[in-house]
């Protein structure tokens, strides 16, 4: 029987450098290709030692898929495609495939220009990476060495969830989910692949804050939420978010709005809700001398960027106050900050003192447990396998639902072994005559016996009733009789021998219908029974047993 392999080359049981090896049906996919922020060495990277140890990643991978923009799925692509060498497809939606290059570059600037890292890639290799995007739109199937189906993850913009099929084997991949907002066909795959970063309970806040967000997805959620808010409630302390990455943004959720929720594309007619009125652009004076002032400034983890220079201005003062609305991963400032630590060690060795207030508000794009449990009641599949996840997670709480859950580490490959299982039609009239016979109503969660003729004709099966089987493939209906010899010792004649038979079977089967015919049998329903003697052994008494068995035969 096939295996279905998969082998995380990262998140496998940490948060950051999304990258799943799956191996189905013969065929090699590599599932995002992300960055972990939390270091500044090659082990932010993917370990691809565990599909090569060297030469190009081409020969191996049938093809790469990205979920969607965010740099820890996809921040390593041009790395590996141009790094490493990878000369095949990547599929990804429209609109990641037109933000996924500004993130690369925005960050190859603050990586390399800025901070002067080498063993990094360029801007050159960022454009030759997005000249092997094949962009798919959402339903749509691509068939090529294998199946592909795209479905609505709600995560941000263009983000999707993927169904891949090579022949009856098939995996589903959703790292990140919106809950409400995701959607998948019944399609029962035989691994469903899913995040499980779990994020604290909600906390709210009064006060004017730095709220730290990541250009794309969370930042616009954010910002139609307190934009409304200051229009309903005619505040006046100004919003700002910060310029470049997020006026991209921006603007591409504007192009793309009909990639976003229901909600904002029926209010599109009368107003597009990425045109803010009460949310201005930031000038960088103004985070110099803070006063009552909402600003979102990018990244989110506090790892770099525009929001690392303003959270450095404003640590000291205790009256005002850093809001983490998402996941940071370990090794970041933002994750630091959110377990407490006080003193930061910056570059240069320069300390950095932590007196502003710190708060967690949990407004994360990521999957908690009711989402994935309402993703696993939407495609029911065989077994579960999860990634990007904490510690926190309770492999327990899937299997409740009677699914095999697995949670390998990075570079531990999970086998699952899948039962080949052939499709067979079964006609109406043989489901009719089950139900008649007081049967259970069809579940698809439970295994039934059906009895029923099965034919095969034009490269399908189908289960039918014998009548049926007999009309369709015009076969004539024919008896065969089956017979059996028991031997026994009894010194009474063979009628007499043959009157206890029916004697005895008359008092333990009193509710079958019982004969003893002129002609020297019993009859038992259907079964005949004769007692014959030989004439040099007369007390061995052989007893013949028939019954008859419907066939089909060619006349």
């Amino acid at each position: 029987m096939p295996d279905i392999n998969v082998t995380p080359l990262g998140a496998g049981q940490d948060v950051g450098r999304s990258c799943i090896l799956v191996s189905i049906g013969g065929k090699n996919i590599m599932l995002d290709c992300g960055m972990h922020m939390g270091y500044n060495n090659d082990r932010r990277f993917p370990d691809f030692s565990c599909i090569t140890q060297n030469g190009r990643l081409t020969e191996f991978l049938d093809c790469v898929i990205i979920s969607h923009f965010h740099l820890d799925h996809c921040g390593a692509l041009p790395y590996m495609s141009e790094m490493v060498g990878y000369d095949g497809p990547i599929y990804m939606t429209h609109p990641t495939k037109a933000i996924c290059p500004i993130l690369l570059e925005d960050f190859r600037k603050i990586t390399v220009d800025k901070k002067g890292e080498t063993n990094f890639f360029t801007s050159q290799m960022i454009k030759d990476c997005m000249k092997k995007v094949v962009p798919l739109n959402l339903h749509q199937t691509v068939q090529v060495k294998l199946e592909l189906e795209t479905y609505y993850a709600g995560h941000v913009l263009g983000a999707a969830v993927f169904q891949i099929k090579v022949g009856s084997e098939s995996v589903v991949y959703t790292v990140n989910i919106h809950l409400g907002a995701a959607w998948i066909d019944k399609c029962r795959p035989d691994i469903l692949i899913s995040e499980s970063t779990y994020t604290a309970p909600r906390s709210e806040t009064p006060n004017a804050v730095l709220i730290l967000v990541f250009a794309l997805g969370r930042a616009q959620e954010l910002c139609i939420l307190l934009e409304t808010f200051w229009e309903r409630m005619n505040l006046k302390a100004p919003i700002y978010f910060s310029t470049g990455l997020t006026e991209k943004a921006n603007h591409y959720y504007k192009l793309f709005i009909t990639w976003t929720n229901q909600k904002i594309r029926k209010t599109f007619v009368q107003r597009n809700m990425f045109e803010f009125k009460h949310i201005k652009a930031l000038d960088r004076s103004y985070a110099d001398n803070p006063g009552p002032m909402v600003v979102f400034a990018t990244p989110g983890m506090l790892h770099a960027g525009q929001s690392l220079q303003i959270f450095k201005k404003w640590a000291g003062n205790e009256k005002n106050m850093a809001i983490m609305p998402g996941y940071c991963v370990q090794g970041t400032v933002g994750h630091k900050i959110l377990n407490g630590q006080k003193k930061l060690e910056m570059e240069g060795r320069a300390t950095l003192d932590v007196k502003l207030q710190v708060e967690y508000m949990s407004f994360s794009a990521h999957a908690d447990a009711k989402g994935i449990m309402q993703l696993i009641r939407m495609a029911e599949p065989r077994n579960m396998l999860l990634v990007h996840r904490e510690s926190a997670v309770s492999q327990n709480t899937f299997e409740l639902w009677t699914v095999h859950c697995y949670m390998p580490a990075n570079g531990e490959t999970t086998s699952v072994v899948k039962n080949p299982s052939v499709p067979v039609d079964i006609s109406l009239n043989l489901l009719k005559r089950e139900m008649a016979l007081g049967g259970p109503l069809p579940d698809a969660k439970r295994h039934r016996t059906m009895h029923g003729t099965l034919i095969m004709k034009d490269n399908s099966l189908r289960l039918v009733s014998p009548e049926q089987a007999l009309k369709e493939l015009g076969l004539g209906e024919h008896q065969l009789r089956f017979t059996c010899r028991v031997q026994l010792h009894d010194p009474h004649s063979d009628t007499d021998t043959l009157t206890l038979i029916y004697t005895h079977l008359k008092s333990v089967l009193k509710s079958y219908s019982i004969q003893h015919v002129p002609d020297g049998t019993v009859i038992v329903e259907s079964i005949v029974i004769k007692v014959t003697s030989s004439a040099e052994e007369p007390d061995l008494k052989v007893i013949l047993l028939s019954w008859s068995y419907q066939v089909n035969k060619c006349d």
